[in-house]
């Protein structure tokens, strides 16, 4: 396995390294593009569709109830797929996130509604389930030795069956209004504003602030080792690029009715997984099992222990989409959570994942279920008929495979 560390012969760190970084790099848009071909091919495609359905449905599609109603109805899929995406750079696949969706979210609805306990004591009750179900199929992957293909297989089946068991067959609603606000409610009038919620766009603006900073020092890191990047008068285009999309989106929530909690809840989880894969011993452990696991062994890796805790982070992951999902429904259903683990494995690959494992990212997983969020949104919106939406689903979920296979023989023909 490839070191990460720089070696002795690596080059030495600038003392200008800030200053530098206004004026190093190349100004050519196509290398840039070309050299970062898996990235940046996720984030074109995502603007190209939503500029394609903003024009068929005459700007409907970017309206402020349309943007705040993807936010609500696709977040479950957003959180499956950044458990879904380390699951697979893993060089694993979890089959059953449906199923466990369905079944905490179950749990949650007899603890709170069935037996009348408080709405929080549901939500933990939903927790220690998807961990338990997470310890369950680890327990199987990493120390008996089953592939995950199997085992996940085995759970869809087997929490179907126990949610249908816990549930008696039967829906149960409605949850207490606290509980139903966790995917349902929405932060607005805190810091006033006319006519638009004013603190939406706070955090808006501090979210850009935050993606600047951290843009910024990448840059002066990698010139600091004398690593490509791009000129300052590009990055600073991007920048203001980004800023103007998340400005954007946050007006359009301002003017709607306001901040979601359950986007609060989504970007932490994006910035705390974001820094588990990029900047953790356990995340770099990861790559290394997918992208080579003898090479991961023959380091040290405790490939059992790491592949243990990646499935009970799904478990994790997949209890917090059952309680937004629970909570969104306001209420359980048997059929909960049906095709969820295909909408997750989509989103992440999609948005970059390899099929071998050890490739992927948590920013590409969330690119890539927008994609699909912003997809199906649009062709509800056109009254496309649901075996259509199927069939384009199904087309894109098949090129997005197709251009990582390209990418991985592109990158052997150059070597």
């Amino acid at each position: 396995m490839t070191s990460t560390k720089p070696s002795s012969t690596a080059p030495k760190p600038t003392e200008s390294a800030p200053a530098a970084a206004l004026h190093v790099g190349t100004s050519d848009p196509r290398t840039l593009i070309m050299n970062n071909l898996r990235q940046s091919g996720i984030f074109v495609a995502l603007v190209v569709i939503v500029a394609l359905f903003a024009f068929l449905t005459d700007g409907l599609s970017l309206s402020p109830g349309n943007i705040t109603n993807i936010v609500l109805q696709y977040s479950y899929i957003l959180v499956l797929a950044i458990g879904m995406v380390i699951v697979i750079i893993g060089g694993h696949i979890d089959l059953s996130v449906g199923s466990v969706v369905a079944l905490t979210g179950a749990v949650s609805a007899v603890v709170v509604i069935r037996q009348g306990h408080p709405w929080w004591l549901g939500v933990l009750a939903a927790i220690a389930v998807g961990l338990a179900v997470g310890a369950w199929h680890g327990f199987w992957v990493a120390y008996v030795g089953i592939p995950a293909f199997i085992v996940t297989l085995a759970g869809m089946l087997l929490f179907r069956g126990l949610t249908l068991r816990v549930l008696d067959n039967i829906s149960l609603s409605p949850f207490p209004a606290e509980y139903n606000r966790i995917a349902a409610g929405f932060l607005n009038g805190l810091i006033g504003g006319d006519g638009y919620d004013a603190f939406t766009l706070l955090i808006g603006g501090i979210a850009v602030a935050g993606y600047v900073v951290s843009c910024f020092r990448t840059r002066v890191a990698r010139i600091r080792y004398q690593q490509p990047v791009e000129s300052f008068a590009l990055f600073v285009a991007r920048m203001a690029l980004v800023g103007a999309v998340v400005m954007y989106f946050a007006w359009q929530l301002a003017n709607a009715r306001g901040l979601p909690i359950v986007l609060i809840i989504l970007a932490v989880l994006v910035l705390v997984y974001g820094l588990l894969t990029r900047r953790t011993v356990f995340g770099r452990q990861v790559y290394a099992i997918g992208g080579n696991l003898s090479a991961a062994m023959l380091s040290g890796v405790k490939v059992r222990t790491v592949n243990f805790w990646i499935f009970v982070n799904m478990g994790f992951l997949s209890a917090v989409a059952g309680i937004i999902f629970s909570s969104r429904s306001n209420g359980a259903q048997p059929a909960a959570g049906n095709m969820f683990e295909l909408d997750a494995i989509a989103a992440a690959f999609i948005g970059g994942a390899a099929v071998t494992g050890g490739v992927g990212t948590v920013v590409g997983a969330m690119v890539g279920g927008l994609i699909m969020a912003v997809m199906s949104n649009g062709m509800q919106l056109m009254g496309v008929d649901q075996s259509m939406q199927s069939v384009v689903k199904g087309l894109v979920l098949l090129v997005a495979v197709a251009f990582d296979v390209y990418n991985k023989r592109r990158a052997g023909a150059n070597r």
